[in-house]
Protein backbone atom coordinates (compact mmCIF):
# COMPACT_ATOMS: atom_id res chain seq x y z
CA UNK A 1 0.00 0.00 0.00
CA UNK A 2 1.13 3.54 -0.21
CA UNK A 3 0.29 7.34 1.09
CA UNK A 4 -2.14 9.43 -0.44
CA UNK A 5 -1.70 12.58 -1.22
CA UNK A 6 -5.53 14.27 -2.56
CA UNK A 7 -4.54 18.10 -3.70
CA UNK A 8 -8.37 20.28 -4.11
CA UNK A 9 -8.41 22.35 -6.73
CA UNK A 10 -5.09 23.43 -6.52
CA UNK A 11 -4.34 26.53 -8.69
CA UNK A 12 -0.24 26.47 -9.34
CA UNK A 13 1.29 24.62 -11.54
CA UNK A 14 4.25 24.87 -10.01
CA UNK A 15 3.54 24.06 -6.38
CA UNK A 16 1.49 20.56 -8.01
CA UNK A 17 4.57 19.64 -10.09
CA UNK A 18 6.93 20.00 -6.72
CA UNK A 19 4.24 17.45 -5.39
CA UNK A 20 3.94 15.22 -8.30
CA UNK A 21 8.05 14.87 -8.00
CA UNK A 22 7.65 14.49 -3.72
CA UNK A 23 5.27 11.44 -4.55
CA UNK A 24 7.49 10.05 -7.44
CA UNK A 25 10.24 10.04 -4.41
CA UNK A 26 8.27 8.61 -1.91
CA UNK A 27 5.96 5.93 -3.57
CA UNK A 28 2.93 8.28 -2.16
CA UNK A 29 0.03 8.07 -5.10
CA UNK A 30 -1.39 11.93 -6.10
CA UNK A 31 -5.16 12.31 -5.92
CA UNK A 32 -6.07 15.94 -8.25
CA UNK A 33 -9.94 16.91 -7.56
CA UNK A 34 -10.96 19.66 -10.12
CA UNK A 35 -11.45 22.48 -11.10
CA UNK A 36 -7.73 22.47 -11.71
CA UNK A 37 -6.16 25.98 -12.12
CA UNK A 38 -3.84 24.80 -14.91
CA UNK A 39 -3.85 22.05 -17.94
CA UNK A 40 -1.77 19.06 -16.99
CA UNK A 41 0.20 19.46 -20.12
CA UNK A 42 1.02 22.97 -18.39
CA UNK A 43 5.05 23.41 -18.85
CA UNK A 44 5.22 24.69 -15.43
CA UNK A 45 3.61 22.04 -14.02
CA UNK A 46 5.65 19.53 -16.23
CA UNK A 47 8.99 21.70 -15.49
CA UNK A 48 8.62 21.47 -11.91
CA UNK A 49 7.95 17.23 -11.34
CA UNK A 50 10.67 16.75 -14.21
CA UNK A 51 11.23 13.44 -15.45
CA UNK A 52 9.60 11.81 -12.47
CA UNK A 53 6.07 11.40 -13.85
CA UNK A 54 6.83 7.95 -14.59
CA UNK A 55 7.94 6.75 -11.36
CA UNK A 56 4.29 7.84 -10.07
CA UNK A 57 0.13 7.19 -10.07
CA UNK A 58 -2.03 10.20 -9.99
CA UNK A 59 -5.41 10.20 -10.51
CA UNK A 60 -8.35 12.52 -11.57
CA UNK A 61 -11.39 13.01 -10.80
CA UNK A 62 -14.35 15.59 -11.83
CA UNK A 63 -15.20 16.68 -8.76
CA UNK A 64 -15.44 15.80 -4.73
CA UNK A 65 -18.65 13.51 -4.60
CA UNK A 66 -16.43 11.26 -7.88
CA UNK A 67 -13.40 11.69 -5.42
CA UNK A 68 -15.80 10.04 -2.35
CA UNK A 69 -17.24 7.78 -5.21
CA UNK A 70 -13.89 5.70 -6.12
CA UNK A 71 -12.70 5.99 -2.45
CA UNK A 72 -15.60 4.83 0.06
CA UNK A 73 -14.36 4.28 3.91
CA UNK A 74 -10.79 5.60 3.55
CA UNK A 75 -8.66 6.77 6.92
CA UNK A 76 -8.14 10.47 5.88
CA UNK A 77 -6.84 13.22 7.66
CA UNK A 78 -7.06 17.02 6.32
CA UNK A 79 -4.70 20.06 6.58
CA UNK A 80 -5.61 23.27 7.57
CA UNK A 81 -4.36 26.03 9.65
CA UNK A 82 -8.08 25.88 11.34
CA UNK A 83 -7.36 22.88 13.09
CA UNK A 84 -7.50 22.16 16.46
CA UNK A 85 -4.31 19.65 16.88
CA UNK A 86 -0.78 19.46 15.11
CA UNK A 87 0.03 17.08 12.50
CA UNK A 88 2.71 15.15 14.56
CA UNK A 89 0.21 14.51 17.28
CA UNK A 90 -1.86 11.69 14.67
CA UNK A 91 -0.71 8.26 14.41
CA UNK A 92 -0.75 7.92 10.56
CA UNK A 93 -0.91 4.47 9.00
CA UNK A 94 -0.03 2.73 5.46
CA UNK A 95 -1.95 3.96 3.11
CA UNK A 96 -4.03 6.72 4.71
CA UNK A 97 -5.07 10.13 2.46
CA UNK A 98 -3.61 13.57 3.69
CA UNK A 99 -6.08 15.93 2.09
CA UNK A 100 -4.93 19.82 1.00
CA UNK A 101 -6.58 22.57 -0.24
CA UNK A 102 -5.78 25.26 -2.88
CA UNK A 103 -3.53 27.64 -2.14
CA UNK A 104 -5.98 31.00 -1.98
CA UNK A 105 -8.42 29.17 0.13
CA UNK A 106 -7.56 25.81 1.62
CA UNK A 107 -9.76 23.54 1.91
CA UNK A 108 -13.88 24.04 2.60
CA UNK A 109 -14.79 25.05 6.19
CA UNK A 110 -17.88 22.56 5.49
CA UNK A 111 -16.10 19.62 5.03
CA UNK A 112 -13.22 20.59 7.98
CA UNK A 113 -16.46 21.16 10.38
CA UNK A 114 -17.36 17.83 9.42
CA UNK A 115 -14.44 16.27 9.81
CA UNK A 116 -12.93 18.11 12.99
CA UNK A 117 -11.28 15.18 14.51
CA UNK A 118 -9.42 14.39 11.74
CA UNK A 119 -7.81 17.99 10.90
CA UNK A 120 -4.30 18.93 11.80
CA UNK A 121 -1.93 21.95 11.53
CA UNK A 122 1.48 22.94 11.14
CA UNK A 123 2.72 24.58 13.76
CA UNK A 124 3.26 28.09 12.61
CA UNK A 125 3.98 31.48 13.67
CA UNK A 126 0.85 32.96 14.22
CA UNK A 127 1.63 36.05 12.18
CA UNK A 128 1.91 33.51 9.27
CA UNK A 129 -1.38 32.90 7.17
CA UNK A 130 -0.08 29.60 6.35
CA UNK A 131 2.75 27.76 4.53
CA UNK A 132 3.55 26.72 0.60
CA UNK A 133 1.06 24.00 -0.62
CA UNK A 134 3.98 21.92 -1.91
CA UNK A 135 5.81 22.12 1.09
CA UNK A 136 3.42 21.37 3.74
CA UNK A 137 2.64 18.74 1.60
CA UNK A 138 6.23 17.35 2.20
CA UNK A 139 6.72 17.94 5.58
CA UNK A 140 3.04 15.92 6.85
CA UNK A 141 3.82 13.58 3.95
CA UNK A 142 7.31 12.67 5.76
CA UNK A 143 5.61 12.59 9.07
CA UNK A 144 3.53 9.77 7.92
CA UNK A 145 6.37 7.86 6.45
CA UNK A 146 8.70 8.38 9.24
CA UNK A 147 6.21 6.90 12.02
CA UNK A 148 5.76 4.14 9.31
CA UNK A 149 9.19 3.47 9.02
CA UNK A 150 9.72 4.94 6.07
CA UNK A 151 8.19 1.90 3.79
CA UNK A 152 9.96 1.33 0.67
CA UNK A 153 12.37 4.18 0.82
CA UNK A 154 16.32 3.96 1.06
CA UNK A 155 17.55 5.32 3.79
CA UNK A 156 21.39 5.50 2.55
CA UNK A 157 23.32 7.65 0.06
CA UNK A 158 26.38 7.51 -1.10
CA UNK A 159 29.11 10.28 -2.67
CA UNK A 160 29.55 9.57 -6.73
CA UNK A 161 33.45 9.67 -6.44
CA UNK A 162 32.91 12.14 -9.33
CA UNK A 163 35.88 15.11 -10.04
CA UNK A 164 34.93 18.31 -9.21
CA UNK A 165 37.11 21.81 -9.06
CA UNK A 166 37.66 22.88 -6.23
CA UNK A 167 35.18 25.74 -4.62
CA UNK A 168 36.17 28.64 -2.25
CA UNK A 169 33.30 27.20 -0.29
CA UNK A 170 35.36 24.50 1.23
CA UNK A 171 37.76 26.21 3.25
CA UNK A 172 34.42 26.97 5.24
CA UNK A 173 33.90 23.41 5.89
Amino acid sequence: MAMNIVLVEPEIPQNTGNIARTCAATGAVLHLIEPLGFSLSDRYLKRAGLDYWNLMEYHVYRNPEAFMEAHPGIRAFYATTKAPRGYHEVQYRDGDFLFFGRETRGLPENLLRAREDWCIRIPMRQEARSLNLANSVSVVLYEALRQNGFPGLCAEGSLTGREEADNPWLDYV
